[in-house]
């Protein structure tokens, strides 16, 4: 069996200012279509993150399911489709019964019985070749999250074993046990942060309440020959165990990923144990770069750059750290940014910061002028930093679990970003 692993797609997102992603994701699925042909893949994973939001676009859901009904065509003979955090759970499993016409399997959340998160998928053959335990992003509600005066340690331990019940209970599973005394391979899927994994700062952490890392690579079950993550989006390994990955996201979506490499992951199993695994480069058609530094590093390298490789013109997060004035900060590199307009554009302007250190009065205050330039976290943090850590922590907690709940009862009131 010949099985391809990518996640985070985060379809329809919107870039900083506005700019939508819709062309570089449209080239990675036309990409994804022929590799997937070329390579003779028999079943293709996706880890959760489709969509970047719980509301996709029309736009977002026409290139899903237009990739969807082009892979019919490629020799691939299933699709295993989970739910990660920014997925809606009703969004992708209205269409699930359909989809398993076409031997499209749709996991959006946890169902109520344990057994449809087992899918035993035929060879060329016909004989079974492959198990998934199809595991979406745990919420609150599938793991048991409220238990009134724990606590954070208490809380911490609970949810661990929470997961850890949750993949033990499926590798237990009669269907599972039979099929892998058969020598049939078994995969497992997850969208969490766990434990070891290298998160960007900001939402990649806070995938569980109170933006624990909670699982380690000791609590997946040994019965799983791979186990497929989503939610960090660069390409990784879990507790340096090479059958536990991150494939990462195929498309840069932040300029913390702009040194990335992008990758989906082609697994090729013979019987039960550890795939060979092979990561295939993914295309990049835009290049996310940064140009920190002083007044002249920034103009020489904005001079310098050359975007010849890439099919769109560079976004780029420019930071100049002088103590010239803003004025004359921004005259000069906006000046060597129009000489280069074919090559790189900034879409969030020139960031500037003094060279030199300049005491502040009010250390606790946040200026307002940063405000914009802050998520919700880093906002909370700042009002709870004087406190005893263990207060501060517990606070912080208490937060994020509020913020998570009314998440998802209004997804576009807490997008991650201060207003």
């Amino acid at each position: 069996m010949r099985v391809l692993h990518t996640a985070d797609w985060h379809l329809g997102q919107h870039f900083l200012t506005g700019q939508e992603r819709t062309t570089e994701q449209q080239a990675f699925l036309d990409w994804l279509l022929r590799t997937v042909q070329a390579q003779a893949v028999d079943v293709l994973v996706i880890a959760g993150d489709i969509f970047d939001t719980q509301s996709p676009s029309y736009t977002a859901q026409e290139l899903y399911y237009t990739f969807l009904v082009k892979m019919q065509a490629t020799g691939c003979r299933d699709i295993v489709v989970v739910g990660g955090n920014h997925d809606s759970p009703t969004m992708l499993n209205a269409s699930r019964q359909l989809l398993r016409r076409l031997r499209i399997h749709v996991v959006g959340g946890v169902p109520t019985d344990p057994a449809e998160q087992i899918l035993s998928l035929s060879a060329a053959d016909g004989r079974p070749g492959l198990v998934v335990c199809a595991v979406p992003f745990l919420r609150d509600r599938d793991i048991r999250l409220a238990v009134p005066g724990e606590t954070l340690d208490d809380r911490q331990l609970r949810i661990r074993q929470s997961i850890a019940d949750h993949y033990a209970a499926l590798a237990a599973h009669d269907a599972v046990l039979r099929l892998r005394e058969q020598d049939v391979p078994v995969l497992a899927t997850g969208h969490l942060y766990a434990a070891g994994g290298e998160a960007r700062e900001g939402a990649e952490r806070d995938v569980h309440i109170g933006g624990l890392g909670l699982v380690g690579a000791e609590h997946f079950p040994a019965a799983f020959d791979y186990v497929a993550l989503g939610h960090l989006h660069r390409p990784q390994l879990v507790g340096g165990r090479a059958h536990i990955r991150y494939s990462g996201s195929p498309v840069p979506l932040s300029f913390t990923e702009a040194n990335d490499k992008q990758q989906v992951l082609l697994l090729e199993f013979e019987g039960a144990g550890a795939p060979v695994i092979t990561p295939i480069p993914v295309p990049v058609t835009r290049r996310l770069q940064r140009f920190h530094g002083t007044l002249e590093e920034v103009e020489a390298d904005i001079l310098a750059y050359d975007n010849a490789a890439f099919e769109h013109v560079a976004w780029a997060d420019v930071l100049v750290r002088s103590d010239e004035t803003p004025a004359e900060v921004q005259r000069r590199v906006q000046a060597v940014l129009q000489l280069q307009k074919q090559q790189v554009i900034a879409p969030k302007g020139v960031r500037h910061q003094r060279a030199t250190e300049v005491p502040d009065l009010a250390e606790a205050a946040i200026p307002l002028a940063l405000l914009h330039e802050l998520t919700v976290d880093e906002v909370f943090g700042r009002r709870v930093a004087g406190l005893p850590p263990e207060r501060a922590a517990a606070l912080t907690a208490t937060f994020r679990e509020l913020r998570q709940l009314l998440g998802e009862g209004d997804p576009q009131a807490w997008n991650g970003e201060a207003s």
